[in-house]
């Protein structure tokens, strides 16, 4: 223990020595931004869009070069977080699970296109978690090259099932197009623990995380992270309570840090623990995507939009022509508990951009960061993402004027509370709801599509 921690507090040290020299990053054009550019940028558009916390990795010519991190771990306790606090990964865990599965590729351990249910001593449907695919034979079709594409037919979790049955059904052919699927990485999951013997956290341990020297990333949570780890935040920057999953799960239960996760992107940049060929195969298309958004997963409209990118997803990873830049990899990481990743590489530029948020504010900055960082427009509006509505500070004094009892349609209460205005309606059922300013008279809500004015009297004070 007293090792580990050595290894972690001297890691630190050396990262903030390090990354304190460089004075600018060298976007892939060629073109240079100054690092107190990008910390202004990005104190920016957390403060106007509320992010509470964000953590930053910035990789060049295959090697980190900027991590920092920005804000909050938990603003309640007014906490700052560091570049080895503990952050719930989401579904950056399903591409560090895809990594690994290559891996098990190159031993040929596993093949990517032998049926999943062959590997199993039993057929699928007599497992715990599967009987509902009893009478539905296409899950004898069902390979691993289906569930890391994301083309198994199942929904993104049983629970999310379209026909509010909360079962597990295959919606469409495997293979025939793309669906997000968490699903589909945990019943790859199975079978990989049933082919090897051993649990997922063992073998990540053995095969990525010991390697790669990511000695704070696990897909249980351990005891070591209690000392630091981050809360995710609310649009009103409340704190969401921590989840310690104590079941690995190959969809979304990893912890890491943005230092660890960083060093794995650049990882995969450098071929790191990869065959030329299974790194190739990996980030190549396996399916081409016309659907007007990533969710619900299962949505069938469709467009023609993003042909002109040829927006597509290889194994684990999203997948984009940059123009000039070559194809790009991308992984989001989403959780309704306050936690929104965002990861952009260009292998070709030998440059990667990974963004970590404890904010459910934090999707609606990135376009904006991504393309001032290193200059790369991502698919934002398939991915779902929201654009931030700019927010300005008002001071106390200001707010405590419109403070009171308004009548009208509805009654409602304005207050005051830790600087911040807020309003309340038991006639509209609304709760104790922050509201933002735009401007001196103009608010808007974070929670709910909200805005409201307030107009003055000839006489110059608020009409309550």
């Amino acid at each position: 223990m007293i090792k580990f921690l050595f290894f972690i507090n001297s890691f630190s040290l050396y990262t903030l020595i390090t990354f304190a020299q460089r004075k600018e990053i060298i976007r892939p054009d060629g073109s240079s931004i100054a690092v107190n550019i990008i910390d202004q940028k990005i104190q920016q558009l957390m403060d106007s869009a509320g992010v509470t916390g964000l953590s930053v990795g910035i990789i060049q010519d295959n090697k980190p070069v900027f991590i920092k991190s920005y804000g909050y771990k938990n603003k309640i306790l007014d906490q700052p977080g560091n570049v080895n606090t503990s952050l719930y990964a989401a579904s950056f865990t399903k591409s560090l699970f895809a990594y690994l599965v290559m891996q098990l590729v190159d031993q040929k351990r596993i093949d990517l296109d032998k049926p999943l249910y062959q590997y199993l001593p039993k057929p699928l449907p007599e497992y715990t978690g599967y009987k509902d695919l009893q009478g539905d034979d296409r899950w004898k079709i069902i390979t691993a090259r289906h569930c890391l594409s994301h083309t198994t037919g199942f929904p993104n979790w049983r629970f999310l099932n379209p026909k509010g049955s909360q079962k597990l059904e295959i919606f469409f052919m495997p293979g025939s197009h793309y669906a997000y699927s968490g699903e589909g990485l945990y019943l790859l999951q199975m079978v990989i623990e049933t082919i090897t013997g051993n649990k997922l956290e063992e073998l990540a341990r053995e095969q990525v995380f010991t390697p790669l020297g990511m000695a704070r990333s696990s897909f249980i949570w351990q005891p070591v992270f209690d000392s630091d780890y981050a809360n995710g935040h609310s649009v009103d920057e409340d704190s969401f309570a921590v989840k310690k999953r104590s079941e690995a799960n190959a969809g979304g239960s990893m912890q890491t840090t943005i230092t660890d996760y960083t060093n794995f992107i650049a990882a995969v940049l450098q071929g790191k623990g990869l065959s030329e060929a299974a790194k190739g195969e990996m980030l190549s298309p396996q399916i081409h995507i016309n659907s007007k958004k990533q969710f619900p997963s299962l949505n069938n409209d469709t467009t023609d939009q993003y042909r002109s990118i040829q927006l597509s997803y290889g194994l684990g990873w999203g997948l984009f022509n940059a123009g000039s830049y070559g194809r790009a990899f991308f992984k989001e990481g989403h959780s309704d508990d306050g936690w929104e990743h965002y990861l952009i590489a260009l292998p070709e530029k030998k440059t990667a951009l990974v963004l970590m948020g404890n904010s459910m504010n934090s999707e609606s900055i990135y376009k904006e960061l991504v393309s001032t960082v290193i200059g790369v427009n991502i698919p934002w509006e398939w991915e779902g993402y929201p654009l931030y509505k700019p927010a300005i500070k008002l001071s106390g004094n200001l707010l405590q004027k419109y403070t009171g009892r308004y009548t009208g349609k509805f009654n409602a209460i304005f207050l005051v509370e830790n600087n911040q205005l807020k309003v309340e309606s038991a006639d509209a059922g609304l709760p104790k709801t922050v509201l933002y300013a735009t401007s001196e008279d103009l608010f808007f809500m974070r929670v709910f599509p909200v805005t409201l004015e307030f107009l003055k009297t000839q006489k110059g004070r608020w009409k309550k």
